[in-house]
């Protein structure tokens, strides 16, 4: 994602979807939390930053051995106090008495093991009588570099593929061959069954991608929407989208 850490494990009110338009039409997912002119969300948000303005982190310097995979070992354990800390019984929990039901992937650096050991636990928690959602944003190059093997599990939810800052997979004026060469890949690669695409919703949201609301009526959607696990469009990010005085929401929702 455009101006976030490399990295973050962020809690699952990352979007909301707004503008649903019927049980067969397309939703609009946004992203809300990033930047603190876009005004406040009565529903939900996201937080990639703590107490003190330090992002969450894992250290298991001396509880295991990384060179020679012992660390996973603890996998369990981890999986547990994570849950805890988000949605279990944990009294440091980031939002109080608010229990959160799921957990975003969202990783874009470091390593890309474990990532699958980590969601089959965290799945597990469905079995005990409340839905555990799991939601992924993978680059659009296929297979994701980083979610990649986790995304084989097919326990994510909703997927919300990144098609920008990635010119191989993504929309260039008046080219829709690559966007949708990697759309087919992965409604048709992953077990998923509800798959976004993921755009800027401004020019100055990502470095490249944007796609102007009225090719994307014209140009993209009409390719992509056949697809039976097509679900909408996700955008980043709200503080964006305001920016735009017409609303690309608005200029798309009876497209989605």
């Amino acid at each position: 994602m455009a101006s976030k850490s490399t990295m973050s494990l962020a809690l699952l009110s990352l979007v909301t979807l707004v503008l649903t338009l019927g049980a067969k039409a397309g939703g609009i997912a946004i992203y809300w939390g990033q930047n603190g002119n876009e005004g406040t969300l009565a529903e939900t948000s996201f937080l990639t930053t703590f107490g003190n303005g330090q992002t969450p982190a894992i250290n298991l310097a001396g509880h295991c051995d990384p060179t020679t995979d012992e660390c996973t070992k603890l996998s369990p354990e981890i999986n547990c106090n994570l849950w805890n800390f988000l949605g279990g019984h944990s009294s440091s929990r980031p939002l109080g008495a608010a229990v959160l039901d799921g957990i975003y992937f969202d990783i874009e650096g470091g390593t890309d093991q474990h990532w699958d050991d980590l969601a089959k636990y965290l799945s597990g928690y469905s079995k005990r009588g409340k839905k555990v959602y799991l939601t992924a944003a993978p680059q659009c190059p296929f297979p994701d570099a980083w979610v990649g093997n986790a995304l084989k599990t097919g326990l994510f939810d909703n997927v919300w593929v990144q098609f920008y800052n990635n010119p191989p997979c993504q929309y260039t004026s008046g080219n829709v061959a690559n966007l949708e060469s990697a759309w087919k890949q992965w409604t048709s690669a992953i077990p998923a069954h509800k798959i976004f695409l993921g755009l800027p919703a401004a020019p100055q949201a990502a470095g490249s991608g944007f796609i102007p609301a009225s090719d994307l009526n014209s140009q993209v959607l009409p390719h992509i929407k056949n697809s039976a696990k097509y679900r909408g469009v996700m955008l980043w990010s709200k503080y964006y989208a305001d920016l735009d005085l017409d609303g690309y929401s608005s200029s798309i929702k009876n497209h989605v």
